[in-house]
C-alpha cells in the first residue's frame, strides 16, 4: 500500500482490462459462473426491481442474466473501461466503481460480479451503493475471497526468494468472507449476509492462467508493486514449482478462485427487526433441559441425558 493508502493503481488497471477487451468473453468461465448463480438467487426474491444497475459490467454477462428474469425491468450496465463499456446492452455508462453518478434512492436493485474487490476504498463504494437504493432496494455482488490463487501466489513467491534472495507481491490480497460481512455492516445495509464457495479451474499451464487473470483485470496493478517485470527464469522457475505442485493427473494445472457472495437491503421501516436483549419469551436452558448458570460460574454437561 503506498503512502496516499491506496492498494490499486487504478488507471494502469483501466489500461491493462482496454488491452484485452476484445478477448474478455474467452475468458469468462468465473464471470458466468458467478452470473448464473446470482442471478438464481435473484429470482428466488418474490419482488420487482424496476430499475437495476450492473456495477463494474465487463461486458454485461452478468447484467443479461440477471435482465433475463421476469422481476427484473430496466438494466443499466457500468463499466469502467470504455473498451468494456462498448460491449455491453445499453444504457450503459463509463464510470468508476468507486465514485457513482446516480441519484440517492433511484435505483432497485444492483449487482456486481467479480469487481469490487479490486477498489481501493470498498467501504466508501459500498456506502455509494446502499445510498444509490431505494429503501428496502437489494444489492447483491460476487468478489474475490481470500483463498484465491493462493497456489500462483506461493509458486511466485517462492521463485523469486529463490533466485534473488526476496519477493515482491505479485497477486493482490483479498478480503476474506468474515471482513466482506463487516464492510456490509459497516456501510449500512440491513440483513447482511455472506457466504463463501471454492470454485477450482483447471488450465493448460500457469502462463494460461496467468493471461485469464490479465485478461479479467487481475494482474500485478498493485500501487506498491515493484516496477521492474519478471525475469524470465523467475517465471519458469514459478511455472517449474506450480506444475510440480498442482499438477492434474491429465497434464494441466489446477487454480483455486474462492467466491464471496454479499447480499444486504437498504434500510427500511417495513423490515424484520432484530428481537431486544432479554424480549425472549422461553428460556434457553429449559429447551436444552440443562442447568442455567450464573457468568463466571464453571458450567458442566449433564452425566446422562435426562428423560423427555
Amino acid at each position: 500500500m503506498t503512502e496516499d493508502g491506496e492498494l490499486f493503481d487504478r488507471a494502469l488497471l483501466r489500461r491493462r482490462r482496454a488491452r484485452f477487451a476484445g478477448e474478455i468473453a474467452e475468458h469468462e468461465v468465473q464471470l458466468a459462473h458467478v452470473a448464473a448463480e446470482i442471478a438464481d438467487r435473484v429470482s428466488a426474491i418474490l419482488r420487482e426491481f424496476p430499475l437495476a444497475l450492473d456495477l463494474g459490467a465487463y461486458h454485461g454477462v452478468l447484467g443479461r442474466a440477471v435482465a433475463a428474469l421476469p422481476s427484473v425491468g430496466e438494466m443499466i450496465y457500468a463499466e469502467s473501461v470504455p473498451a468494456h463499456a462498448a460491449l455491453c446492452p445499453r444504457p450503459a455508462v463509463v464510470c468508476d466503481e468507486e465514485l457513482l453518478p446516480f441519484k440517492e434512492q433511484s435505483l432497485n436493485l444492483v449487482v456486481s460480479g467479480l469487481a469490487l474487490h479490486r477498489v481501493n476504498d470498498l467501504p466508501g463504494a459500498l456506502i455509494q451503493i446502499r445510498r444509490a437504493l431505494r429503501p428496502d432496494g437489494l444489492f447483491m455482488a460476487a468478489a474475490l475471497g481470500s483463498r484465491s490463487l493462493h497456489e500462483l501466489r506461493e509458486a511466485l513467491i517462492e521463485a523469486e526468494a529463490e533466485l534473488h534472495g526476496g519477493a515482491s507481491p505479485r497477486v493482490a490480497p483479498f478480503a476474506d468472507v468474515r471482513e466482506y460481512g463487516a464492510l456490509l455492516q459497516r456501510a449500512g445495509f440491513a440483513l447482511p449476509v455472506t457466504d463463501a464457495e471454492l470454485l477450482t479451474v483447471t488450465y493448460p499451464s500457469p502462463r494460461e492462467l496467468m493471461r485469464e487473470i490479465r485478461a479479467l483485470g487481475g494482474g500485478n496493478v498493485m500501487a506498491a508493486r515493484r516496477k521492474m517485470p519478471l525475469p524470465r527464469g523467475t517465471l519458469e522457475r514459478a511455472e517449474e514449482i506450480y506444475r510440480t505442485r498442482h499438477a492434474t493427473p491429465g497434464g494441466k494445472i489446477s487454480a483455486s478462485f474462492e467466491i464471496v457472495y454479499l447480499a444486504g437491503w437498504a434500510p427500511d421501516a417495513s423490515q424484520q427487526k432484530p428481537l431486544a436483549p432479554g424480549s425472549a419469551k422461553a428460556r434457553l436452558a429449559d429447551a436444552l433441559h440443562t442447568t442455567e448458570h450464573a457468568a463466571g460460574d464453571k458450567a458442566a454437561f449433564p452425566a446422562r441425558r435426562p428423560k423427555p
